[in-house]
């Protein structure tokens, strides 16, 4: 077995992080993005979080967010991690580093080789990069739109820090990502819902199962 990192994002029933840790999950991720079928209010991520199991790093998925949703937001809710996934310069990512003291992490999309960059530069200022798949133009959500892009842009790729492989992740595709970018941690969200927004067990279970699985039989080729 090897030792992929997994981050089951999305999560919104105390149900759903039950099955993220008895699957193996190290991070479990709270989306606060009110477009988003998963958005979580304060209140009720507060309740989640406070009772989610030792182990499960706990992390806060927000889009360009001001200081005082952050500030009501951690008053409330015990996180290990924010996760920005919005347009927040290199400069904002900094300031919410050093304001909350917590490690942070920054979302960058990717379509073509050009978007490289930005995650490189991210990197000098963030705790963790996570490489998604860039949404098209008239997206209403940020990222978990279950869109891949093409691994091959980043199997050479180095980072600064640590990173994670995002974007159109599932059970019948995990490992081959991980076959061939070599990344260590994976992230999915829609990859393992039964229907938008509702995550199946099943699936993350055997999400979890395939990301660690030595030997996948081939690695897709991305149209």
């Amino acid at each position: 077995m090897q030792n992929i990192r997994v981050k089951i994002c999305g999560l919104r029933t105390a149900a759903d992080i039950q099955a993220a840790v008895a699957a193996g999950a190290a991070y479990g991720g709270f989306v606060f993005f009110a477009k988003s079928p998963r958005h979580l209010g304060i209140a009720q991520a507060g309740e989640l979080t406070r009772t989610a199991p030792q182990g499960l790093a706990k992390v806060a998925l927000v889009v360009d967010a001001d200081n005082a949703f952050l500030d009501a937001l951690l008053a409330d809710c015990p996180f290990d991690m924010l996760q920005l996934h919005g347009h927040e310069p290199l400069a904002r990512v900094a300031d919410i580093r050093a304001r909350y003291g917590l490690p942070v992490m920054k979302a960058v999309g990717i379509a073509d080789a050009g978007d490289l960059d930005a995650a490189f530069e991210y990197s000098l200022v963030a705790d963790q990069i996570l490489i998604d798949a860039k949404p098209p133009k008239d997206a209403a959500l940020p990222g978990g739109n279950g869109l891949a892009f093409d691994w091959r842009l980043v199997a050479q790729r180095r980072w600064l820090r640590p990173w994670m492989l995002a974007g159109g992740l599932n059970p019948s595709n995990v490992a081959q990502a991980i076959a061939l970018t070599n990344a260590r941690q994976v992230d999915v969200s829609s990859g393992v819902e039964s229907e938008l927004g509702v995550k199946e067990a099943g699936l993350i279970s055997d999400f979890v199962q395939a990301a660690n699985t030595e030997n996948p039989p081939s690695v897709p080729t991305l149209r």
